[in-house]
């Protein structure tokens, strides 16, 4: 890959989006404006706009095969991400999201189905030579595999030396109990308003500041807040905000979270303060919310 990348590791799943004038009603027939294919997943989209920054990056998650599968690789591989980590799953059923996208306000609503795709191992991971990359970074899903990979990270960190260490981030993005315990395992920790909401928090302010005790010592925790901005807390006790850039016309915000993330991880990778790397992620989720889909905003 040349210079040291950065691997995310996650879902792929196809998205198949209707865009709508407004959002149906019970009962109702309407037509849609369009429908399009696009592949999905967190970790997948987080890869995309890394690429589109020009960062060397790969993507980990399972497929299973078939013509959905070849469309997702496809789509992978005219980004230039590296797929030679994708785990094939035979006998599996593909995931794939339904999205309803209202052009009038820019929203989306998804239904996800994930039947019987099991999700990378740490066995798996066991695969991956660790000296390609500088960065690695969990979309929070089966989280007691997810530690264990994270934790052979570590200990090759601390078998480096004097070199540069592998930063290891992590995403808490789903309501579930299992994934909370990844807040300790991060260099950086991204938390959902979803998430923080659930623990009673009404801000990112309050969030990271809330939420900070659970991450290990040195980490910062991160927390983006929509139309609010972006905070983060770190080593040195002090808030970081950067406010929302929001576009004039709010046309897709599917994977505007994970622009903010993947825009995030590439300022910091580049070696820029926290302050800068906010800054930019807002940026760039407000460039998302205002073209269709990824190409185009960067």
């Amino acid at each position: 890959m040349g210079d040291k990348g950065i691997l995310c590791i996650g879902l792929v799943c196809l998205d198949i989006i209707s865009v709508v004038e407004k959002y149906p009603e019970e009962d109702s027939d309407s037509r849609c404006l369009s429908q399009r294919w696009q592949r999905g997943g967190n970790a997948s989209n987080s890869c995309t706009v890394l690429a589109l920054l020009g960062a060397p990056c790969a993507f980990m998650g399972s497929l299973a095969p078939g013509h959905m599968a070849d469309f997702t690789l496809d789509s992978l591989r005219s980004y230039s991400i590296d797929v030679s980590h994708v785990i094939s799953r035979p006998g599996c059923c593909f995931p794939a999201s339904i999205v309803i996208s209202n052009i009038s306000n820019g929203s989306r609503t998804i239904l996800h189905k994930n039947r019987n795709l099991p999700d990378v191992t740490e066995e798996d991971f066991q695969r991956v030579e660790l000296t390609q990359y500088k960065w690695i970074h969990w979309e929070g899903r089966n989280a007691d595999e997810q530690v264990k990979m994270i934790r052979r990270v570590e200990e090759h960190n601390r078998g480096r030396g004097a070199e540069e260490p592998i930063t290891i981030s992590v995403e808490i993005e789903k309501e579930r109990e299992e994934l909370y315990q990844l807040f300790a395992y991060g260099d950086v920790v991204f938390v959902s308003k979803d998430v923080a909401r659930h623990f009673g928090f009404n801000s990112a302010r309050e969030a990271v500041c809330g939420l900070y005790p659970r991450v290990r010592k040195g980490a910062y925790l991160v927390c983006a807040w929509a139309e609010q901005g972006a905070d983060a807390l770190g080593p040195d006790g002090s808030v970081v905000h950067s406010g929302a850039f929001s576009p004039e016309n709010i046309v897709d915000t599917l994977g505007a979270g994970d622009t903010f993330n993947a825009s995030v991880i590439y300022s910091l990778s580049k070696g820029q303060s926290m302050q800068e790397a906010l800054t930019f992620g807002c940026q760039m989720a407000g460039k998302k919310c205002g073209v269709q889909g990824f190409d185009g905003f960067i």
